[in-house]
């Protein structure tokens, strides 16, 4: 099964590169994940830098998820309009404030659970043999200097 349809990446691309292929199974997990959540990536990272109860600013999280400030500002606004975050100014300077609401957390709770599940879909569609292979080369290329 190809991880992303051939339309999307020509094929003399995938068959001369192992890192295309790489980015194709990354970006497609990714947009499968969020077409059963409804949930961005962006909104998915940002809930995660939010847990444990964190409260920090629009730029705090820009930095720790190496995103764009105004991506991350476009996404707090609407997670702020759907109720998932809340904001506070802070007492001094122009910082705001943000961090989970209890409807943000359940939320996020549930985006796990749907993580969890399709982990445990991939887990079973590979013996153990091929999961630490897949994981060790994984982490191979990930610490490769190019």
């Amino acid at each position: 099964m190809n991880a992303v349809p051939r339309k999307e990446i020509p094929e003399n691309i995938l068959q001369d590169s192992v890192l295309a292929h790489i980015a194709a199974a990354y970006f497609s997990v990714g947009k499968r994940l969020e077409r059963k959540t409804h949930c961005s990536a962006t909104r998915g990272f940002i809930l995660s830098a939010l847990r444990g109860g964190a409260t920090l600013n629009q730029n705090q999280i820009a930095t720790l998820l190496s995103l764009d400030r105004t991506v991350v500002h476009r996404a707090i606004r609407s997670m702020v309009a759907d109720g998932l975050v809340s904001e506070r100014k802070a007492e001094s300077g122009r910082a705001i404030h943000v961090q989970l609401t209890p409807k943000g957390h359940r939320y996020r709770e549930q985006l796990i659970r749907v993580r969890v599940a399709a982990d445990e879909q991939v887990r079973q569609q590979l013996t153990a043999q091929d999961r630490g292979t897949l994981l060790r080369l994984l982490k191979l290329l990930a610490e490769l200097e190019f």
